[in-house]
Parts: C-alpha cells; sequence; structure tokens
C-alpha cells in the first residue's frame, strides 16, 4: 500500500513572521489584511502572529532569514510587491527576493510562504490584491498553514 502523507489548514497552534515590504503598501496593505484574516479564520491567535516591516521587496529576504533562524517561527509569510517600469530594476529586485526566499526555505528547513507579487502592471497588483484574480496574500497564509502541518505530519 502506498503511503501519504499531506498537510491541512489545522496548524492552528503555529507561529509566523508576516514580513511585510513596505513599498507599494497600496497593494501590500491589502495582501497583509488577507493573510492576518485567513490565519486568524483558521485559528491562529493574534499573540501567534508577528508582523516584521522592511522598506522593500529586496529586504525581505535578510528579515525572513533572521526570523527563520530565530527559532521563534513555524513559518515565515513573506508579502510585497514589485511592479515592472521601464528599467531593469525589477528583473534584479525580483529575482533576488524570489532567490533569497527559496534559499532560506531549503537552509532552515521552514516553510517560507511566497506572497510577492511580481507584476508587469499596477492593474495587475490591484488584481492581486484582492480583486478579481483573488488576494495572494491569503493564499500565501494558506499555504504556510498547510505546509507547517505537512511537515509537522511527515515528522511523526
Amino acid at each position: 500500500m502506498i503511503k501519504t502523507i499531506e498537510g491541512d489548514f489545522s496548524a492552528n497552534t503555529a507561529r509566523f513572521a508576516i514580513v511585510v515590504g513596505r513599498f507599494n503598501s497600496f497593494v501590500v496593505e491589502s495582501l497583509l489584511e488577507g493573510a492576518v484574516d485567513t490565519l486568524k479564520r483558521h485559528g491562529v491567535s493574534e499573540a501567534n502572529l508577528t508582523i516584521v516591516r522592511v522598506p522593500g521587496a529586496f529586504e525581505i529576504p535578510l528579515a525572513a532569514q533572521i526570523a527563520a533562524n530565530s527559532g521563534d517561527y513555524d513559518s515565515v509569510v513573506a508579502l510585497g510587491a514589485v511592479i515592472r517600469g521601464g528599467t531593469p530594476h525589477f528583473d534584479y529586485v525580483a529575482g533576488e527576493c524570489t532567490k533569497g526566499l527559496g534559499q532560506i526555505s531549503l537552509s532552515t528547513g521552514l516553510p517560507i510562504a511566497f506572497g510577492i507579487l511580481t507584476v508587469d502592471s499596477i492593474e495587475q497588483a490591484i488584481e492581486r490584491s484582492g480583486t478579481k484574480a483573488g488576494n495572494k496574500g491569503e493564499e500565501a497564509a494558506l499555504t504556510a498553514l498547510e505546509m507547517v502541518s505537512l511537515l509537522r505530519n511527515m515528522k511523526s
């Protein structure tokens, strides 16, 4: 018989650091509201949530790494927005943020939920922060919950 290990959304005793970039706050604050609301609706107490604010997406990996290495959290939810402009700046910021978060997750063994919008336009950012395309902050929070549960199930 094949053994299957899965997670669910029941990790409501877990502690979460939510690392939030302030740049593009007009959409990022909606991501944060979505993430916090989702975690609370799944039974996570406010006492188990810590919001860490950084200047922008480029700074998110450093704060996420410190949170991940602290031993104080079961998962880190990274929230930010990088909107393409007319220069290569987007590529550098989005790429380094993505690479950094992936490296942190692998090196620490801690789930890092990726809620960084990497979009071509302000309209796309707005769509992904609570309108047509849902709220990527909510999705990142659900990912964090499921991954904490999955890792717990893998260890038991």
